[in-house]
């Protein structure tokens, strides 16, 4: 069998899928349509703009449908239609009714940015970053009524960077998960595709991450705070506040130093020095609320900053 004898629907909406659907495109799957999220308004003129995956599909003349909901009767039966034999899922955005897993005969395959079981879940690369790990990769699997609880198929890793952010690391898992599923696609037409159960004991949870999840602690060691820092960046952002001001915190490093947390110990153009917990923070680019993100030495000349001064919740300042 070969990928052109398989006809394929793929699920996907952001960025992230935009290689995974390339990769079946280049293998010369039979793509019969895409199905991603509806177009949203965007930017500061709410324009309404299409997402990446509806782009790709229409610049390849692959059928783009985008309902609103599914699961909804219609959604189902459009689907249906297409008679797929196989759907692969990356980052749609919508969970995948009992009856959508139930059309195609090759099953729902789905592409998920960690090694599972760790990270099941909405946000598994801004978690994986957060709790310090340094390794995570990307994991196919079939889909079940569960979330993120199906057989595995194939596994890639790699290796966290000690500085790397959330949004390199994105980067990185949407090429390696092409990789892998176009490896799950060759072993499906070979007929040497093996799938392996979870174990649940192992599993962890990575769910969507809000702003709030942005607060630091400056109690905390340098070493946690750097982790949250880069594990939200480029969204929802780590933060602090400023005489008052919510002040983004992006491109941090650990470096040595002590005081009370929170404390700016030193400010120069290299950036700021702040004690933590254990340890402290060099800052090297901030954001006020309605500006620009700006390295440090930008920041200082608009607004100097002197030692002593202390970063914490409004109330703190």
């Amino acid at each position: 069998m070969q990928p052109a004898d398989i006809r394929t629907v793929f699920m996907g909406t952001p960025d992230f899928a935009c290689p995974s659907l390339q990769g079946l495109i280049d293998a010369g799957c039979n793509l019969v349509g895409v199905f991603t999220q509806p177009d949203r308004p965007s930017g500061r003129g709410r324009k309404l703009t299409p997402p990446p995956v509806k782009v790709l599909a229409e610049q390849a003349g692959i059928p783009v449908f985008q309902p609103e909901r599914l699961r909804r009767p219609e959604a189902v039966e459009q689907l249906s239609q297409l008679a797929p034999d196989l759907v692969v899922v990356v980052a749609y955005g919508q969970i995948l009714p009992k009856p959508v897993l139930d059309i195609p005969r090759f099953g729902c395959i789905n592409v998920h940015a960690s090694l599972l079981p760790k990270y099941r879940g909405a946000a598994p690369i801004n978690k994986a970053i957060v709790d310090g790990e340094t390794e995570t990769g990307v994991t196919t699997m079939y889909m079940d009524e569960g979330l993120d609880t199906g057989d595995m198929l194939v596994k890639m890793s790699l290796e966290i960077g000690p500085d790397e952010t959330a949004g390199q690391l994105h980067d990185r898992l949407a090429l390696l998960g092409r990789q892998a599923m176009n490896e799950t696609l060759k072993r499906l037409c070979a007929g040497t595709l093996e799938r392996t159960p979870q174990n649940d004991d192992e599993s962890s949870y990575a769910p969507m991450m809000k702003k709030e999840d942005g607060a630091i602690d400056w109690s905390l060691g340098a070493e946690r705070i750097h982790n949250l820092v880069r594990g939200l960046d480029p969204w929802p952002s780590a933060y602090s506040w400023l005489d008052g001001q919510l002040l983004k915190i992006y491109g941090t490093r650990v470096v040595e130093g002590a005081g009370v947390p929170g404390t700016l110990i030193a400010a120069g153009t290299e950036g700021l020095t702040v004690a933590c917990g254990e340890g402290a923070l060099l800052i090297r680019e901030l954001q006020l609320a309605g500006k620009r993100r700006m390295p440090v030495a930008d920041f200082l000349r608009g607004q100097p900053l002197a030692p002593g001064l202390k970063l914490g919740q409004p109330e703190d300042a």
